[in-house]
């Protein structure tokens, strides 16, 4: 499996093109037959910043992925929405299959 996670700083005054363009993005980047989950979520920590994670079930995958439509209108319309240059954490790893439990928390009855 490729996991990556992106950091997105949004700009202010582009917050309203930002939630639309990453909704019709996280829509059709699940749609997609190698994505396994992609969704974005917002820091806490840092309230203009966005989190992107994702995983496609391999690099056949995620090279199709960068050939879509939508990753194309992504990256055009990106540069006019973002702060600063986004940063990558990529990982290929092939014994990962997906999202498991976490041992240290479970549901209080």
């Amino acid at each position: 499996m490729i996991l990556i996670t992106v950091k997105f700083p949004i700009r202010t005054d582009k917050l309203a093109e930002w939630k639309e363009l990453s909704s019709y993005y996280a829509e059709a980047v699940n749609a997609e037959p190698g994505c396994e989950f992609f969704e974005f979520a917002q820091s806490v920590l840092e309230p203009q910043t966005y989190i992107c994670i994702e995983g496609f079930t391999n690099s056949d995958a995620g090279g199709a992925h960068t050939k879509t439509e939508h990753f194309s209108r992504f990256v055009e319309d990106m540069p006019d929405i973002v702060s600063a240059q986004p940063q990558i954490i990529y990982v290929d790893a092939e014994e990962i299959t997906g999202f498991g439990p976490m041992g240290e928390i479970e549901p209080r009855s």
